[in-house]
């Protein structure tokens, strides 16, 4: 009974954290974003830059709509910035960019955390989209009653519980891959001069910033797992 409720608590500090994370990084990078980096360079000269630093004149730059929308898409190899970072030249637009620009190294050198979070991006798109119909399903047939539909309930619920696994297993390879970004951009905008010294201290807050955005994902994520063993054992 009380692991019940503990988890519902535990549910409701894992979004309490999420919700500050992506507020934190939203008034980082706002921030920084009104702070010129030494270089003058906007998001995708840095981002050009590094990329062909590493071999990368390949891999085309693309504007998106939207706020912090900032993505590499390996299947059509185009790193997408945002407008908040495609033309401007601030120490939060070089940070983003250059921190697309590494996951574009990342899949060119065959980073082994890419290649695995890229392979099952199928698998957890299916497995999301099934996870709460099957738990659903599974607490109405179980609220029915014992016997055959208890049974059937009980099967239900657990291949809902299942397919959420991969939903954790895909955010627990996401923080290697992101993290691992992040190192390469503020290693490339040391050693290219994207950004002074100082500008490095704005760099590093913005993509820790970001970070905790998917330590905050998995926490919840983890927490619903929670929630729903709870839940199963309750019936």
């Amino acid at each position: 009974m009380y692991s019940y409720y503990i988890s519902y608590v535990l549910l409701v500090v894992a979004m309490l954290f999420a919700a500050g994370a992506q507020s934190k990084v939203s008034r980082t990078f706002s921030r920084y974003s009104r702070v010129r980096n030494s270089s003058g360079m906007t998001g995708a000269q840095a981002a050009r830059r590094v990329l062909d630093s590493n071999g990368l004149n390949d891999v085309r730059i693309g504007q998106i709509s939207g706020k912090l929308t900032d993505n590499y898409n390996p299947k059509d190899r185009t790193l997408y910035l945002s407008s908040g970072v495609y033309a401007v030249d601030s120490v939060g637009a070089v940070s983003v960019a250059c921190h697309e620009a590494g996951h574009a190294i990342q899949h060119a050198n065959g980073y082994a955390p890419l290649k695995i979070r890229n392979s099952i991006v199928p698998l957890v798109n299916f497995a999301s989209n099934l996870t709460w119909p099957l738990i659903i399903v599974g607490i109405i047939l179980l609220s029915v009653g014992s016997g055959e539909y208890g049974y059937i309930g009980n099967l239900v619920f657990n291949i809902g519980i299942y397919t959420f696994l991969a939903v954790i297993a895909f955010h627990l390879i996401t923080l290697p891959v992101e993290f691992n970004a992040s190192h390469r951009a503020l290693k490339q905008m040391t050693e290219l001069s994207i950004v002074s010294p100082e500008d490095l201290v704005g760099s590093r807050k913005v993509l820790h910033a970001a970070a905790m955005t998917y330590v905050a994902a998995l926490a919840v994520a983890f927490a619903n797992l929670l929630r729903l063993l709870a839940i199963r054992g309750r019936n």
